[in-house]
C-alpha cells in the first residue's frame, strides 16, 4: 500500500455502485473492507483480491460483528474512512405503499446508515481522524412524484450528514454527502420490480404505475457509469479538506438549482407529465349560500 493508502469500508457493496467503488478503489491503491449480504458476491470480491465481510445494516448483532473483524484486521485502529452505500428504492404513489414497505425503505436507508455510522464512528473520534462518506441523491434535495418515500430517506440522511458534519469536525472527523444523480445500475430495475407489486388496472394511479414499466429504458440515455460516483468518492478522501457535497456527475448538480428557480406550479405540472399523472381537476364550485 502507498503512503496515501487508507483503509476504507462500503456498505451495499455487492452491486452497482458499491462494487464498482470497491473495485476501483481497491485499484487506486486503498485497502477496501467491502461489506454486503450477497455471499456469492462477496465471495466474487475477494477472488478480486478484496477483503470482504458479509454485514446486514438492519441487523445490530451483525453489524457489531463487523466492528469486532475491523478491529482485528486494523489491530485497533478502526477504519480511515466509512462509506455508507447500502440503499433502495422504494417508488410508487404514497397512498398505497404499505406501511411494512416504506418502513423496510426507512430501515435501510436511513437507520441502517446511522446504526453502521454509530458503530465505526468512535475509533475515529478516539484517534482524532477519519472520514464519514454518506451516499445521498440529487433526488435528496429535489422530489419527484411517485418517489416519496425514496426521497424523504435521502432527505433524511442530507439532514443527518449536515447535523453530523458539524458535531465531529471538533474530533478531526470529516463528514461528506456523495449526490449521484442517475446511475447505470441495477437500482431501476429492483424498483421497478418493487412497484409492480401495486400494479392494479383498477388503481386511481393505473397510469402512472403502467409507465414505470417502461421507466429503465426511457432514463438508460441519461444514466451516467458508476465510475463518476467512485471517482467523486476518491476526491473526497484524498482532499484534505473535502467539501461538503460532491454531485456525480457534475452535471446533475443544475437539477436541483433549476428546482430552486422555476415556480413550484410549472415543475409539478412537468413532473406530472413525467410520471404519466394527470393535470389536478378543477375546484369544484361551492353551492350558493355555501
Amino acid at each position: 500500500m502507498t503512503a496515501k493508502s487508507q483503509t476504507i469500508l462500503i456498505t451495499g457493496a455487492t452491486s452497482g455502485i458499491g462494487r464498482d467503488a470497491a473495485l476501483y478503489l481497491a485499484s487506486r491503491g486503498h485497502r477496501v473492507i467491502a461489506t454486503g449480504r450477497s455471499e456469492r458476491a462477496l465471495s466474487e470480491l475477494r477472488e478480486a483480491g478484496l477483503t470482504a465481510l458479509r454485514m446486514d445494516v438492519t441487523d445490530a448483532a451483525s453489524i457489531a460483528r463487523a466492528v469486532r473483524d475491523v478491529d482485528a484486521l486494523t489491530d485497533g485502529d478502526g477504519l480511515d474512512v466509512l462509506i455508507n452505500n447500502a440503499g433502495y428504492g422504494l417508488f410508487g404513489p404514497l397512498e398505497v405503499l404499505s406501511d411494512e414497505d416504506v418502513r423496510a425503505q426507512f430501515e435501510t436507508n436511513v437507520f441502517g446508515l446511522l446504526a453502521v455510522t454509530r458503530a465505526f464512528l468512535p475509533r475515529m473520534r478516539e484517534r482524532g481522524a477519519g472520514k464519514i462518506l454518506n451516499v445521498s441523491s440529487v433526488g435528496g434535495r429535489m422530489t419527484f412524484p411517485l418517489g416519496g418515500a425514496y426521497n424523504a430517506t435521502k432527505y433524511a440522511v442530507e439532514s443527518m450528514s449536515d447535523a453530523l458534519r458539524v458535531e465531529v469536525a471538533q474530533f478531526g472527523v470529516s463528514v461528506v454527502l456523495i449526490e449521484p444523480g442517475y446511475i447505470k445500475t441495477n437500482f431501476t430495475g429492483t424498483t421497478v420490480s418493487l412497484a409492480k407489486r401495486y400494479a392494479d388496472e383498477r388503481s386511481p394511479y393505473a397510469n402512472a404505475l403502467a409507465l414505470m414499466d417502461s421507466a429503465e429504458s426511457g432514463l438508460e440515455r441519461f444514466a451516467a457509469s458508476p465510475r463518476a460516483v467512485s471517482k467523486a468518492m476518491e476526491r473526497a478522501i484524498r482532499a484534505r479538506r473535502p467539501r461538503a457535497r460532491y454531485v456525480a456527475p457534475w452535471i446533475n448538480a443544475f437539477g436541483p438549482w433549476f428546482g430552486y428557480l422555476l415556480p413550484t406550479r410549472l415543475l409539478d405540472w412537468v413532473f406530472a407529465r413525467a410520471a404519466g399523472l394527470r393535470p389536478a381537476p378543477a375546484p369544484r364550485a361551492l353551492p350558493a349560500g355555501a
